[in-house]
């Protein structure tokens, strides 16, 4: 790789870094990109502007989804070819595969346009249990009143102590006997 200068000593551009075919880039095999007085660069001069595609291909391609009206309407019509190679044509003219024919033929079979229409892809989302509800109700309210009992039997333990040391008697429940 070298630089060429021309004659007033000036840097005229990279030869041999890109030799071959034009680069995506833009660079010409010659290292000197396009001269700005191209036709794509002046409409204004009678050129139409040039779009170019973009040369990038993409990191992944979309998929292609098909309605159940549209996989109907070419099962319809491949049923309707009856010459040698015109069902290759029609794929060939659609973009697609005689796979997809055989899986519409057999969902089609199937169930008709429920079995044809797309299936949201992933997890199915969980039915929720009707009694959940009452169940997280019922839950709550157990430990509320867990709580509220550990506070009566501490106060009622209080109370058997301050009347065990003031010496006062406590009258036993009838259903409790003496230990």
């Amino acid at each position: 790789m070298y630089r060429e200068m021309d004659e007033d000593g000036k840097k005229a551009g990279i030869v041999g870094e890109t030799e071959g075919a034009r680069r995506a880039t833009g660079v010409s095999p010659t290292g000197t990109s396009e001269p700005d007085d191209t036709p794509a660069k002046r409409p204004e001069r009678g050129g139409a502007p040039i779009i170019l595609p973009d040369p990038e291909v993409p990191e992944k391609p979309a998929r292609r989804r098909f309605t159940a009206a549209y996989k109907l309407a070419i099962l319809g019509k491949a049923d309707a070819c009856s010459g040698h190679g015109e069902v290759g044509a029609l794929l060939r003219r659609e973009g697609l595969y005689s796979s997809r024919l055989t899986a519409w033929r057999k969902q089609r079979d199937e169930g008709a346009l429920k079995a044809l229409s797309p299936v949201k892809r992933g997890r199915k989302p969980k039915t929720k249990n009707p009694l959940a509800d009452e169940v997280a109700r019922l839950e709550r309210e157990n430990r509320k009143l867990q709580k509220r009992l550990e506070q009566a039997e501490m106060i009622i333990d209080f109370q058997k102590k301050v009347a065990d040391l003031l010496g006062i008697p406590l009258a036993k429940p009838p259903g409790e006997e003496s230990e």
